[in-house]
């Protein structure tokens, strides 16, 4: 035995994981029936024993906002919830660099180029996909940062041509189990998303996708998303925690999530995904106190969405640098070379004008319709 907890059950399955070993649903379910303490603990090993000590950080830009056919039951932007947001049609490709430029000063290793559609058509509006393109090029030259896209359903085509521009990392979230999506979304299956995710994979990028905790999902739920995460086979996995949007089908009351589930959830997860990033993502700030944001690093987690999301506000940059190293941990610098020290310095008082795309810029945006 490498590293034990003193928990039988998790340090069996701990000593399975540094055998090469992946475990499967059984293992996934009694593993989150045990006490938090241990399961973080071998979390932050295995974390250890297949990571580099650093924290990931990635940053997003909302590219087109709103009117999403789509009726997912926790989303802003869908055309079937009032919920007052921005709406905006694609916003151009200088904006797009403007907004990855922002995230290369803010010390993010990856961008992602999100709209909110079923999928950006190649054939069905050719103007926007090339405008996609044109955008996924000017990053590509003029940033040194890894370059990600989620842009909804994809053809073959379309996959190869986005492999081809150099998107490294498709994202296609799953949001829960098979058994839980229907509850969620109406308008397209699991299966749907499955598929994308298997188009892109041919192509040649890698997979981001991940899922949303707290949307009234059981304990099983969460492990049986896990395991067909293992079968689809990701690199990059999310972790989203739910934060209510007035108007939306899920904005109303909706069981609450502890501190101690999403920590437990978090270090299943790195157990059933040893060599994935697991990434803490929206709703981290609405659902963990400042305090506890370290936690969830502390059992396992390697990655961090920075910045604002596609329709709520995150903190600072500088203060996620901190939850990082409040973890034992430093954030990755391996493809933007940043100094930690000027970001954190930097803070909410940031000279720098918020990019177009972000929460912060979206009130200056007028609405348009598709």
């Amino acid at each position: 035995m490498v590293y034990e907890t003193g928990n039988r059950t998790v340090d069996d399955a701990l000593e399975r994981v540094f055998a090469g070993e992946q475990l499967d649903r059984t293992d996934g379910l009694a593993l989150i029936a045990q006490p938090v303490e241990p399961l973080a603990e071998a979390g932050a090993a295995v974390r250890d024993h297949f990571g580099d000590g650093t924290v990931d950080a990635c940053s997003i830009v909302n590219a087109k906002a709103g009117n999403c056919a789509e009726d997912c039951g926790f989303c802003a932007q869908s055309v079937h919830f009032d919920t007052g947001i921005e709406t905006y049609d694609f916003i151009g490709p200088k904006a797009v660099l403007e907004a990855a430029k922002r995230a290369e000063h803010d010390g993010a290793q990856r961008f992602g180029i999100v709209v909110a559609e079923r999928g950006v058509s190649k054939e069905k509006r050719p103007e926007e996909w090339a405008e996609v393109l044109e955008a996924i090029r000017l990053v590509r030259e003029e940033c040194d940062l890894e370059i990600d896209a989620s842009l909804g359903i994809l053809t073959e085509e379309e996959a190869a041509i986005l492999a081809d521009e150099g998107i490294q990392h498709y994202n296609h979230n799953i949001e829960t189990s098979p058994n839980y999506f229907p509850e969620v979304v109406g308008t397209h299956e699991f299966e749907d998303r499955v598929a994308t995710l298997e188009v892109a994979r041919e192509a040649g990028m890698d997979l981001c996708a991940g899922v949303i905790l707290g949307m009234g999902e059981t304990p099983t739920d969460r492990v049986d998303a896990a395991i067909a995460l293992q079968e689809i086979g990701i690199s990059s996995l999310p972790v989203n925690v739910l934060n209510p949007i007035a108007g939306t089908e899920l904005g109303g009351e909706t069981p609450e999530i502890t501190t101690e589930e999403i920590v437990k959830t978090v270090a299943v997860y790195r157990l059933l995904h040893p060599e994935a990033r697991v990434r803490l993502t929206g709703g981290r700030e609405a659902n963990l106190a400042p305090d506890e944001q370290h936690l969830p690093l502390e059992a396992g987690a390697d990655g961090i969405l920075t910045g604002d999301y596609l329709s709520t506000e995150g903190q600072s940059p500088g203060e996620d640098i901190e939850i990082v190293e409040r973890a034992g941990l430093e954030p990755n610098r391996s493809v933007n070379d940043f100094d930690p020290e000027a970001v954190k310095a930097r803070g909410r008082d940031d000279p720098v004008e918020p990019a177009v795309g972000t929460v912060e810029s979206n009130a200056s945006v007028e609405s348009s319709d598709d």
